[in-house]
């Protein structure tokens, strides 16, 4: 039987490689994938303890994590979009790209 602390070990994984790709990668586009895989590892830590502890909280947490996490990728597409249309080859060093 599956516990929650493999769970939990799943979770710290998640998180981990996505904060060393955050780090590491210098691409936009791969940034906003590592932040959304750090998010789901957040979230099946919320489904985790809520499933523990018998409590709908970590649900209502995960679907407020959903929410912001979507409104980060329409924003930050955005601005990848934005930068990609001045500069191809751009990477996130080029923010300053964006000034007038």
């Amino acid at each position: 039987m599956v516990t929650a602390s493999w769970y939990l070990i799943l979770a710290a994984g998640l998180f981990t490689i996505g904060a060393v790709g955050l780090l590491v990668r210098r691409n936009p586009l791969i940034m906003f994938m590592c932040v959304e895989l750090m998010l789901n590892a957040v979230n099946l830590t919320f489904i985790t303890f809520g499933r523990e502890l018998g409590d709908i909280g970590g649900q209502v947490s995960v679907f407020f994590v959903l929410v912001v996490a979507a409104a980060e990728v329409v924003v930050g597409l955005a601005i990848v979009v934005a930068i990609n249309r001045r500069r191809p080859q751009a990477t996130a060093d080029d923010l300053s790209v964006l000034r007038g």
